[in-house]
């Protein structure tokens, strides 16, 4: 009996959590299971896009991105003395580099893991405006059509673009985070008093803090948010109420209650101004402070005889979708002609918004915007002679508008032929077959050999023969500097002129009183990325060198004393990256 009531007495408390309550205490966090979807989703892709980013070798370019990231972690809070290439992204990923550097170390592997990261946010964040305000069938449609999208970033550059570089697509995070602000506010309130004073400030802040990170916010945000703010309040003016009469005064409600009625889309408006003169306030601040400079590019309108010239431009937009087959052979050929499914996916999204703008929401109108300016100006700026991460942005964000806007088309007919259960049938069969060929894909990329980065063989050479700091072209100087784990650094010379090359530098880097550089690397292997052979400048500059060493394609030509003094005087005026030698902004961001 003893033991019976021991067994009851132990049982009882159990017994009194009653279903009911078991239940309720399972509705009482509802946002417990899709956050915990997200969160393993979310490590499953960042270590499958971290491998693909090591399929691409690292450059100088990802390399001077890590040493900014290591000198601010280490507490050159304003990076004083660098200067950066034409866009900052100070206080966006080179804080996230910052972080990574300071729990993985100056390795290249964290490159490629703050790459994996970045695209790993962009692309949870794109499902997650996607399928904002749906459930069950139609947010599992909106993302399969999203992920499959941005699923696998097409061999090579396409993975260079989206996935490795430190550029635009890492833009689209604090974007995407602002545009699902400002969607939810409009379901719940559809420009109502709920949408608080407080939506539009906080728009501000954050479209200020990305635009000081990236100029390129002035296309694919500020001016899209503001032109559809713009539309959307002019048509809400109009709804409240009558019309204008000749004499100047508002008829019906009167124009205090029409203002009213639109202030929130008003709001807007003033959202994309402030944020301009916020975000340009903030970068003088910094720079008056004795923080970083930014290399200034002049970019310009094409005239209209040359505009034949940029047409080349439209294969970098398809290559961002991996959808550009020229030159491709074998597997990659075929994967890039599915991903051509994607681009009429996107396309046809652009037509139907172009088609039902006014029945759109806000964000769907915004989208919208950012991709035909961002394009626009690609194509029709001397930008199109740059790489095709300049429009980068419009992966997430034609994906977004697809799967926003394509489920919900409803024909108004039922077609006698083709009746609609059938119709839908084919475009599920077409479109699993679409994503099936788009997993193997991103399979075949992932099982590619990780490539090293650029140099090893020379950051190798030069550390066992005691050469610790010494000069060479831009695309040699990073990548033997990481390469060298900070026991041999090179640094850049300008092959035209041989004055220090400020793109993505410190400027500290080369004064005499802190360092000592005695050597100089040339590189005759032929290739954009490779050959820098100076070798006359080399010599009416600096001399006849003590010693001469080859290692393969290097040339490696010492001194017995320091040549940063006689490094001739200035640097690069804008745009002359990009005539020379070393127009580092063809890749930078």
């Amino acid at each position: 009996m003893g033991g019976s009531q021991t067994d009851v007495a132990a049982v009882a408390p159990v017994a009194q959590y009653t279903d009911t309550e078991f239940h309720q205490s399972k509705r009482s966090w509802p946002w417990l299971r899709p956050t915990g979807a997200y969160l393993l989703a979310g490590a499953i892709m960042m270590v499958v896009y971290v491998r693909l980013s090591m399929t691409y070798g690292l450059n100088s370019d990802s390399a001077n991105i890590l040493l900014m990231g290591n000198d601010l972690m280490h507490g050159n809070l304003l990076l004083h003395s660098w200067f950066m290439s034409d866009v900052s992204f100070y206080p966006t990923e080179l804080v996230q580099y910052a972080l990574l550097v300071a729990i993985f170390g100056l390795h290249a592997q964290t490159a490629h893991i703050a790459a994996g990261m970045t695209y790993t946010l962009v692309f949870l964040l794109a499902v997650a405006l996607a399928r904002a305000g749906t459930a069950g069938r139609a947010a599992l449609i909106r993302t399969l059509i999203v992920g499959g999208i941005m699923l696998a970033p097409s061999f090579g550059l396409g993975v260079f673009a989206l996935d490795l570089s430190v550029g635009h697509i890492g833009t689209a995070v604090p974007l995407l985070l602002t545009w699902l602000l400002l969607d939810r506010v409009e379901r719940t309130g559809r420009f109502s008093v709920r949408a608080r004073w407080w939506v539009p400030a906080v728009a501000v802040i954050a479209l200020a803090w990305v635009l000081m990170a990236d100029p390129i916010v002035l296309v694919v945000g500020l001016l899209p948010l503001g032109v559809a703010a713009a539309i959307a309040s002019a048509r809400t003016i109009y709804r409240a109420g009558g019309s204008y009469r000749a004499g100047g005064s508002w008829q019906a409600g009167g124009w205090r209650d029409r203002i009213r009625a639109a202030w929130y889309p008003l709001s807007l408006i003033g959202a994309a101004g402030a944020a301009y003169e916020l975000g340009s306030l903030a970068c003088r601040l910094v720079h008056n402070a004795g923080g970083y400079s930014v290399n200034a590019l002049p970019f310009h309108l094409t005239p209209l005889s040359s505009l034949h010239q940029n047409l080349p431009a439209a294969w970098k937009v398809l290559e961002i979708f991996g959808a550009n087959v020229a030159g491709l052979g074998g597997v990659q050929l075929v994967l890039a002609i599915l991903h051509l499914a994607s681009v009429a996916v996107v396309l046809a999204a652009m037509l139907i918004a172009c088609l039902r703008y006014l029945r759109i929401s806000l964000i769907d109108q915004v989208l919208a915007i950012a991709i035909v300016v961002n394009v626009a100006l690609y194509m029709l700026t001397n930008a199109s002679g740059l790489a095709a991460h300049e429009v980068a942005i419009i992966v997430p964000f034609g994906a977004v508008l697809a799967a926003r806007i394509l489920p919900r088309l409803r024909p108004r007919t039922r077609p006698r032929l083709w009746p609609r259960p059938r119709a839908a049938a084919a475009l599920a069969i077409a479109g699993s077959s679409v994503l099936a060929g788009y997993t193997v894909g991103l399979g075949w990329e992932l099982a590619q050999p990780a490539q090293p980065m650029q140099n090893t063989q020379l950051a190798t050479w030069l550390k066992q023969h005691h050469l610790s700091y010494g000069l060479s072209g831009y695309w040699t100087s990073g990548s033997v500097t990481i390469d060298g784990d900070a026991k041999v650094a090179v640094r850049a010379l300008m092959q035209f002129k041989m004055q220090r090359d400020l793109w993505m530098a410190d400027e500290a880097w080369y004064d005499p009183a802190l360092h000592n550089a005695n050597f100089i690397v040339l590189d005759s292997e032929p290739g954009y990325f490779t050959h820098w052979e100076p070798t006359a400048l080399v010599k009416k500059y600096f001399g006849t060198p003590g010693r001469v060493y080859h290692d393969g394609q290097y040339t490696i030509e010492v001194w017995n004393h320091n040549l940063l003094p006689e490094i001739p005087w200035g640097q690069a005026r804008p745009g002359e990256l990009l005539a020379g030698q070393d127009p580092a902004g063809d890749v930078a961001a």
